[in-house]
């Protein structure tokens, strides 16, 4: 199927999943449209907002005009992908536009927490997409394990740049620093 139909088809899986309980996501991968239930975790939350607040405080000076946001979907008709990050540093006037995704050409960086319930080869899905979109930072946070990886220099669908963290450093990302003293793994208190 062309992407113009896996594209239709995940628009009616939105339309459906609005009217189900939960919390649903959509996104076209490498096998084409999936509706999946997301479950929240406020740990998870919790991330995503310091990652966020991290950002947009740097952001302002590296790269004005852009924010991070909590993940809008990001597509790129031309690999046929279609995904929904927990975060993205996109133009802020990216979130003003009509339709349903940010071209993910816009797209400066990613980041993924890791649920609770684990990824399913939902972030090796996302390793190979990320890059092959063009997306220059990508950043996974498993906090199953205290562990982050940040990705970079994407070359022929593929990030020849890994680096591996755990919580409590500061960890470069990109042109910012994330601070990540305050990430609590799953399932241990603080």
């Amino acid at each position: 199927m062309h992407y113009a139909g896996m594209r239709s088809v995940a628009e009616d899986l939105w339309s459906y999943a609005e009217r189900l309980e939960g919390s649903w996501l959509v996104e076209i991968g490498p096998s084409g449209p999936v509706l999946a239930m997301r479950y929240p975790s406020k740990r998870r939350e919790g991330m995503v907002r310091r990652i966020r607040e991290q950002l947009n405080g740097q952001l302002r000076d590296t790269h004005p005009g852009h924010i991070c946001a909590n993940g809008p979907v990001i597509e790129h008709p031309a690999i046929g992908r279609m995904r929904r990050p927990g975060a993205v540093v996109v133009p802020e006037a990216s979130l003003d536009e009509d339709g349903l995704a940010v071209d993910a050409r816009q797209v400066l960086a990613a980041v993924e927490i890791v649920s609770p319930s684990g990824p399913h080869g939902e972030c090796d899905e996302k390793l190979a997409d990320y890059p092959a979109m063009g997306i220059p930072h990508y950043m996974i946070v498993d906090p199953r394990t205290g562990t982050i990886q940040v990705h970079s220099e994407p070359c022929k669908g593929r990030y020849s740049g890994k680096e591996p963290h755990i919580f409590g450093d500061s960890v470069a990302f990109g042109p910012w620093t994330i601070e990540t003293s305050e990430f609590r793994r799953y399932g241990r208190d603080a």
